[in-house]
């Protein structure tokens, strides 16, 4: 069966009213073992910390259950390498809004791209539609910097982040040959990358977890053999090893980290027509029952799936006799199972649907609306299972918010059901969103060589801050003349990509106050550049 991607298609649809969440109580989980204790969901302290698994419950440092439920907002992966919407809001008023629609959770898509050379976006606005100023503390800062922006804002208003690897390349969509690697960027710059990105978001409890890599899958025209397969042990295609790999390298450099692992999209059924059982892309996980996913530490994996409606495609099981119980067991033979039986947390990653009340509610048998619905009441009715809506994006065909990304969502229908499900973390952040206008922080570097040898040197940036505001984060980045290669570094998480040289700050070096300074350093082969142009 060939499967279908999303397009991200423009759609501009009227406001309605919003409907927001007004939760109390306490809800109970059921594991292999039984029902646990009643956890109250408002509990001032729910969502404290860096978060871990238990059975099928993930649960926060202080032992008390937590539900991821959220939003996914992309833009990062995309040629234009920053969170979209920008050009129309400040990245601080989204994110509010997010927060208070009862939302607790962004997943923000990225590229290893973007990792490994991120340009300074273009497709952002510093001018309102109003004339005021947005996003003035992302002027002149590259993908990442504004990467760790956008994560302060979102701790400081309360809301947890996963980060998505998305695809390779910078694009759209997911990558197209199904796997976890490239001709261009191979599996071990894969690796690498999380690794770059652990060491950024180390000691930041606001990044919950990583999302190892977006709907892995059999491309159309290819056999299962080529494309993702799970437990075959073949290390070029098997994502469970590549999970493994991954997860183990994110872990020596960020031990609190959660790790989640997406299915995929074919597996092997004797029983069906063809031999394998086929589905969404990223929504297959049977092989979790045989060969899960094993890491260095317990208490890190969570396994995702992604699932849509008929009208992205016509999957088998939407037909004129498609019920909401027909539903619940394809959602349980692919992997509702994993959370049933208690081996460990399951989160629906992306789900979405269009804005007609018929699509987002309806009793026709194989209808959108139909499944949407069930959907939303199979993830209720598993209080400790997790989702993230796809997607906030006022571009997308399934957006939350409109073009204008103005506050009201587009469907109120939507936003209801949606509310239905959530889950307050009234202990994950301040409480206090961040100012819509925060004081300005003014970077500046200065180079220069401190030692040199036949065939080598040692240099030092100082990164100074003249401004009146501190910063929380920082990069720098500049482009080597004559070949010049690293060979060691320090006080900061450098990456080198041919002649261009980033470098992200380190957990305990991030926040320069004004009129304060740090200072980076390393060696290098070649001759020491008498001069080299720092961007900061």
């Amino acid at each position: 069966m060939s499967h279908v991607m999303r397009h991200r298609l423009a759609a501009t649809l009227a406001g309605a009213l919003t409907a927001t969440l007004a939760a109390a109580g306490s809800v109970a989980v059921t594991t292999a073992a039984g029902v646990s204790p009643a956890v109250a969901a408002t509990s001032p302290g729910v969502g404290a910390g860096y978060w871990h698994t238990s059975g099928n419950q993930i649960l926060d440092s202080n032992g008390n259950l937590v539900r991821i439920a959220g939003l996914n907002w992309y833009g990062f992966e995309t040629p234009d390498e920053i969170a979209h919407g920008l050009w129309a809001q400040d990245y601080h008023t989204i994110i509010n809004d997010i927060a208070a629609l009862g939302y607790n959770t962004i997943r923000i898509p990225f590229s290893n791209q973007m990792v490994e050379d991120p340009i300074v976006p273009q497709n952002l606005s510093f001018s309102s539609s109003t004339g005021q100023p947005i996003n003035a503390d992302l002027k002149g800062l590259n993908a990442l910097q504004d990467l760790q922006k956008i994560v302060t804002a979102a701790g400081q208003a309360g809301l947890k982040v996963i980060l998505d690897d998305h695809r390779s390349e910078a694009g759209e969509s997911a990558e197209q040959d199904g796997l976890w690697y490239t001709s261009t960027y191979t599996s071990q710059d894969w690796v690498n990358d999380w690794t770059t990105l652990g060491k950024m978001f180390a000691g930041n409890p606001t990044v919950i977890g990583f999302d190892l890599r977006n709907e892995p899958h059999t491309p159309a025209g290819d056999t299962y053999a080529q494309g993702a397969t799970w437990g075959t042990g073949d290390a070029t295609t098997d994502v469970r090893l590549a999970y493994e790999q991954a997860g183990n390298a994110i872990l020596v450099v960020d031990p609190n980290a959660l790790i989640f692992c997406e299915g995929i999209s074919e597996f092997p059924d004797p029983s069906a027509s063809g031999g394998f059982d086929t589905t969404w892309w990223g929504g297959d996980l049977q092989g979790v029952a045989q060969y899960p996913v094993v890491l260095s530490s317990p208490g890190h994996v969570v396994y995702s799936a992604h699932d849509y409606g008929p009208v992205l495609f016509q999957q088998a099981w939407f037909n004129s006799s498609t019920t909401p119980a027909s539903l619940d067991a394809v959602w349980n033979k692919y992997w509702g199972y994993i959370y049933a039986q208690g081996t460990a947390p399951v989160w629906v990653g992306e789900f979405g649907t269009d804005n007609a009340s018929t699509d987002i509610e309806s009793s026709a048998a194989g209808s959108q609306g139909q499944w949407f619905q069930s959907l939303v009441s199979y993830i209720k009715s598993n209080p400790a299972m997790g989702w993230t809506y796809w997607a906030l994006n006022g571009e997308d065909a399934y957006d939350l918010l409109d073009n204008a990304y103005d506050p009201t969502p587009v469907s109120a229908l939507k936003q209801s059901l949606l509310a239905g499900i959530q889950f307050p973390l009234p202990g994950a952040g301040n409480g206090t969103p961040p100012p819509s206008s925060p004081p300005p922080a003014q970077l500046s570097c200065a180079y220069s060589v401190t030692n040199s040898w036949s065939g080598g040197f040692q240099a030092q940036v100082i990164i100074s801050n003249a401004g009146s505001g501190a910063t929380s984060s920082w990069a720098v980045s500049w482009a080597f003349p004559s070949g010049q290669q690293l060979s060691s570094d320090w006080s900061g998480v450098f990456t080198q990509s041919g002649a261009n040289v980033t470098v992200a700050n380190e957990p305990y070096n991030g926040s320069i106050s004004p009129g304060s300074s740090v200072t980076i350093g390393f060696t290098a082969s070649g001759t020491a550049p008498s001069s080299l142009s720092v961007t900061c």
